[in-house]
């Protein structure tokens, strides 16, 4: 959940809400009605409503906050299983080149684990265990430096790039017209 202020729902806020839904939890033990408890504690008769149908099938247990609400998705043990995939290489999971990308991981999680994440979460999970995203070290051997030279001084290059003036003579003025 994100707030006007753009911050996310913190340690603090957590503990506020919390304190918020106990004293209507006690609110409810002492019989006062709904709409009262919404407008003394500043929140929406369905949000009370809500709590009140938790209250009743939980007690005030079920009034506490459960933690924050972004919790890894992927224990421990289940990452280990993931990296042991990932060191096999993609080609053993049936990927033509040997490049892991999101996509290819967040298939990989899907198949050996059985979970379905977002490609912004397979991210953040790679990140938070010491992942990052890698490029070459070096140019391919394959390279040919004399065929890049002439594409990008003489053959290609000059072609697709164009020239940034305009054929012809022109002002610079906005206001004067073309002076020839």
């Amino acid at each position: 959940m994100r707030y006007p202020d753009g911050g996310r729902l913190t340690a603090e806020r957590r503990a506020f809400r919390e304190r918020i839904r106990l004293q209507a939890g006690e609110r409810f033990a002492a019989g006062e009605k709904t709409a009262v408890i919404a407008k003394d504690l500043r929140v929406s008769v369905r949000s009370v409503e809500r709590w009140r149908r938790a209250w009743h099938e939980g007690g005030m247990d079920a009034l506490r906050s459960a933690g924050p609400a972004n919790s890894p998705t992927v224990t421990d043990a289940q990452f280990a299983v993931l990296e042991e995939e990932l060191g096999k290489g993609p080609s053993a999971h049936g990927f033509d080149d040997e490049r892991w990308t999101l996509a290819r991981v967040q298939t990989v999680i899907r198949r050996r684990l059985r979970l379905s994440l977002s490609v912004a979460t397979v991210w953040r999970l790679l990140k938070r265990h010491g992942w990052s995203w890698q490029t070459p070290a070096r140019r391919a051997l394959e390279r040919d430096e004399h065929a890049v030279e002439l594409w990008k001084k003489e053959e290609v290059w000059p072609r697709v790039k164009g020239s940034r003036r305009r054929p012809g003579r022109g002002s610079s003025s906005r206001t004067k017209p073309d002076s020839r």
